[in-house]
């Protein structure tokens, strides 16, 4: 199976993957882009879905609540977090864009044991990874420790010429607490437009083993296996991960043959 799921730049949505589309079980994603007044409204029943205003300002009902004037970026690569909306299953969210927007919709299996909310970017936590060129820009958007059924969902910015999801990591085997089953989607951005990234997934058998060069608003998906981000020199990084599995924990282990550059002095 091909794990690249390349987006069509002029399309509604961008990109998107399914559970049908991914022969998974968890992750849902679709990202798309809003010209000023323009709607789009996602409701799937038994599925709770954070709504991420990634770029532009939009407004975002849920049911009968309604928040407005949500997003103060107008690139996710600027320097701040994003504002987000939790929606429980089978309610109709209804977003509507106040500017150009950019919107992300991150869904998974739930019991509807929350209420909907909004997730202000003050409430995130933001966070420094690695050292050298392994360091990037964490955002924990919907994070382990906040309520939510299934999903998981953080974003990441990699400067130009670093490593990301590096030493390569997995977690696709159910051994808390070394190790948890979590599907997961990457949803790319370049800086500049025209920029790549190259993102491998592979499993220690490599009985999947895929090299592939991501473009902006492309999605990788990682059923299982490893799977680091390198980004070339001239071109920053965006990714937005949606994590979603069995259990609601996210314990990884990394490649053993390349555990040693974390020691590294």
């Amino acid at each position: 199976m091909n794990l690249l799921v390349k987006a069509d730049q002029a399309g509604k949505p961008l990109v998107e993957v399914t559970p049908t589309s991914a022969g998974w079980i968890h992750v849902g994603f679709r990202a798309v882009k809003l010209a000023a007044q323009e709607r789009e409204v996602w409701q799937q029943p038994g599925r709770e879905c954070c709504v991420v205003i990634l770029a532009g300002k939009a407004s975002v009902k849920v049911g009968e609540q309604q928040w407005t004037h949500l997003g103060e970026r107008q690139s996710v690569f600027e320097d701040m977090a994003p504002y987000a909306v939790y929606a429980p299953p089978g309610v109709a969210v209804e977003v509507t864009a106040e500017s150009d927007a950019e919107v992300a919709f991150c869904s998974a299996p739930s019991a509807g044991n929350h209420p909907a909310r909004l997730i202000t970017p003050d409430s995130m936590q933001r966070s420094v990874r690695g050292k050298d060129a392994n360091t990037r820009y964490v955002t924990d958007i919907l994070p382990q420790g906040e309520p939510a059924d299934g999903l998981l969902v953080v974003e990441v910015l990699t400067p130009s010429g670093h490593s990301s999801s590096y030493p390569p990591h997995k977690h696709d085997r159910d051994a808390l607490p070394e190790e948890s089953v979590l599907e997961e989607t990457y949803y790319h951005r370049l800086n500049p437009t025209q920029g790549f990234a190259f993102q491998r997934v592979y499993t220690d058998d490599r009985r999947i083993d895929q090299s592939m060069a991501v473009e902006d608003h492309d999605v990788v998906m990682v059923p299982e296996g490893y799977h680091p981000v390198s980004v070339p020199y001239g071109y920053e990084s965006y990714y937005l991960n949606v994590m979603a599995g069995p259990k609601r924990e996210w314990c990884f282990k990394n490649d053993p043959a390349h555990e040693w550059i974390i020691a590294k002095p």
